[in-house]
């Protein structure tokens, strides 16, 4: 069996060709395991910089020290217990400066900068937000769980989708089934999946439920299309088939329970072209489908229920799928820590869906303990076969600018994503379709496809996406693009580099903070060597220092995570 990582870096060698043309704590829980104690100091920074890769966007190296001398699992219950950093304030505010005419002048080159509120919420958010694991995490199921505002009317409305991405932090550490109502509900899904608005079936008029969410919500959002065993492997019949999880007939039966859900607050009525996006959608009962529905299982939703009241029905009936363990926790270890975890792996997170150790199934604070404690995830760098994932180009990017501590004079990290997006192909909440920007089980060809393993997130990355985010690392490092609204009335944000500078005339003790900070002491020696080879040569120390940063983000080693 080939070496996962050693693949990845190997087709990211490939691609990256021009590094050398450029010359470049320990504690217990019964919620799940806990990480092993650390040996020492070094190798306490060193793992923690190795969690921070995982369960953040990035940390400083100062940062970094802090989490080790904190300890993980201590780290762990702090952030769990940390207030939300909500978006829609953000939105808010800024639709207050606009209408106080602060934007007068942006709006003579952006027609409807509006538009932009809920991205530059988000950016400022994954910037200087302290719940930092919170908005990793609901990164992560935003790309799950996908709505996207390449659907116009989610574009237009700027609380459309800041809303949902505060409904996805308000429940990552709360239950899975609790999440799944509010997706569910929530109106930008409604839009997104077009069960907003679904009227009963109407015979003499030909029309009938929209089949849309239904089918979604079961392939994508909680079962998946075929039985799992608690470790991820797909069951099969007597003959070997794999078991479908649903047929035609059960979308039929769910998308009768999606019906007459429309847009929340007052004075709203079904079919109503008004869109409000900050309440869950309502239940019109007159244009509810009637009548029995007969869901997974054989599950009977009787006659006589409410809406609403079969809307939970179903919710559990999802929920209480022994799939959704293993489905949904499989494609949160892919986000998180590996592509190609283990049976073994899954299966210790699927436990911990199943049951967080009180009887409680669905708890998302077990299984994100889970994931990122793991044996598996907890093992030596490079010494698990086939263990590590490609960063996703938006992740490499904004890790990044979150280790080089960047900041802003006013506080505010004003970047609305559309120029990294057109050069990463990716910014949260804009997937061209609602099976994200990679699918689950991506094999690129070659050496990964005919080992049997996946690589997600090299569907975005060709060679055309890897000089495209080198160019980005030189436009930050060597220019001074770091936010694209450096002009007023925001200001340009800028990077720190005081935790090198006093490391400048060393180039050895330079590379081996950045290691730490960027690799978690993982760089491989030829990339080392490399590095060396080049800066050694440099004499002026500020360039010199520009020259590794460089480097280190273009190489494999900082574009595959261990």
């Amino acid at each position: 069996m080939l070496n996962m990582s050693c693949q990845i870096k190997s087709l990211v060698a490939a691609l990256v060709i021009m590094l050398s043309a450029c010359g470049g704590g320990s504690g217990s829980s019964n919620d799940g395991p806990a990480p092993p104690p650390p040996v020492d100091p070094a190798e306490a920074q060193a793992s923690a910089s190795r969690l921070a890769s995982r369960a953040t966007f990035g940390m400083s190296y100062n940062d970094i020290v802090a989490l080790a001398e904190t300890g993980e699992e201590a780290w762990l219950s702090q952030q769990f217990n940390l207030p939300v950093g909500l978006h829609d304030p953000i939105v808010s505010d800024l639709l207050q400066r606009q209408a106080a005419g602060e934007f007068e002048e942006l709006e003579r080159e952006f027609t409807n900068i509006e538009f932009a509120f809920r991205r530059m919420a988000w950016w400022q958010q994954a910037i200087f937000s302290q719940d930092v694991l919170r908005q990793r995490i609901a990164f992560a199921l935003s790309e799950i769980l996908v709505v996207s505002d390449k659907v116009d009317i989610l574009a237009v409305f700027p609380y459309a989708l800041s809303n949902y991405q505060d409904m996805l932090l308000t429940n990552a550490f709360g239950n899975f089934r609790d999440l799944l109502r509010a997706v569910t509900l929530h109106p930008s899904m409604g839009v997104y999946l077009s069960h907003i608005n679904n009227a009963r079936a109407n015979p003499e008029n030909n029309t009938f439920p929209d089949e849309n969410y239904a089918r979604e919500v079961m392939q994508l959002f909680s079962i998946g299309l075929f039985e799992l065993n608690p470790d991820g492997s797909e069951k099969t019949d007597a003959n070997g088939d794999r078991i479908p999880t649903y047929n035609n007939e059960d979308i039929r039966e769910f998308a009768k329970i999606f019906t007459g859900l429309s847009f929340g607050g007052p004075n709203t009525m079904f079919g109503g072209r008004s869109p409000v996006f900050r309440q869950p959608m309502r239940m019109f009962e007159s244009f509810h489908e009637p009548g029995p529905k007969v869901l997974l299982g054989g599950t009977i939703v009787a006659d006589g229920q409410d809406g609403m009241a079969d809307i939970d029905s179903a919710i559990d009936n999802l929920f209480m799928h022994p799939n959704v363990g293993p489905f949904i926790g499989k494609q949160l270890i892919q986000r998180l820590v590996t592509s190609n975890p283990s049976p073994d792996y899954i299966n210790r997170v699927s436990e911990a869906f199943a049951d967080n150790g009180s009887g409680v199934r669905g708890d998302m604070q077990a299984v994100i303990r889970a994931i990122l404690f793991d044996p598996e995830a907890q093992a030596e760098p490079g010494s698990g076969e086939n263990f590590g994932k490609l960063r996703e180009p938006l992740l490499r990017f904004l890790t990044f600018l979150k280790t080089l501590g960047v900041s802003s004079p006013d506080g505010f990290y004003a970047n609305t994503g559309y120029i990294i997006e057109a050069v990463l192909q990716q910014h949260p909440l804009s997937a061209f379709s609602v099976f994200n920007f990679f699918l689950p089980g991506h094999q690129p060809v070659g050496e990964i496809a005919e080992a049997g393993l996946v690589a997600p997130e090299f569907q975005l990355t060709n060679s055309n996406t890897v000089v495209a985010i080198t160019n980005l690392a030189d436009a930050v490092i060597f220019g001074d693009f770091v936010n694209d609204l450096a002009r007023p009335p925001f200001q340009p944000a800028t990077l720190d580099f005081s935790d090198y500078q006093a490391l400048i005339d060393d180039p050895e003790e330079l590379l081996e903070r950045l290691d730490l900070v960027m690799t978690y002491n993982t760089l491989s020696d030829d990339t080392r060597q490399m590095i060396l080879d080049t800066l050694i040569d440099i004499d002026d120390p500020d360039f010199r220092l520009a020259t590794a940063l460089y480097l280190l983000y273009v190489s494999p080693d900082y574009a595959v995570q261990l």
